[in-house]
């Protein structure tokens, strides 16, 4: 092995070590523990269960009349409805408010790790050639 190759990989390991203690940092933070909050009291709740159930099958048929041509302005609204119904419900408020938040400060750790690169690593890690 080449000093070139030892050096390459030592640099990717201790790429990858920092990485797993950016998740694990991550996962200590007030957002990623709210988050993980909300989204158990939403597994919990029964409520909750059955409007993302009623949301998920409704919405299923909608992009299958969709797909076939079939679906109608009502079809859209009783979608949009079911969404305003699950989304109303405290637990599910309080998880999407969580989500924001977490969403917003991995994006700002997305800027922070993008900025000295040439590219967004956010969109480069989310898979190639997208808008």
């Amino acid at each position: 092995m080449s000093v070139e190759t030892e050096s390459t990989t030592a640099e990717t390991t201790d790429i990858e070590g920092l990485a797993g203690e950016l998740g694990e940092a991550i996962a200590r933070t007030e957002e990623y523990a709210a988050y993980e909050e909300a989204q158990e009291q939403v597994t919990e709740s029964e409520h909750a269960q059955d409007k993302i159930d009623e949301f998920e099958s409704l919405r299923q048929e909608f992009m299958l009349a969709r797909q076939t041509g079939d679906a109608t302005q009502e079809d859209l609204r009783r979608l949009q409805e079911a969404q305003q119904e699950l989304h109303s419900i405290p637990v599910m408020a309080e998880y999407l408010e969580a989500q924001a938040e977490l969403d917003a400060k991995l994006e700002a750790l997305n800027e922070a790790i993008s900025q000295p690169l040439s590219v967004d690593f956010g969109e480069q890690a989310g898979g190639c050639c997208q808008d």
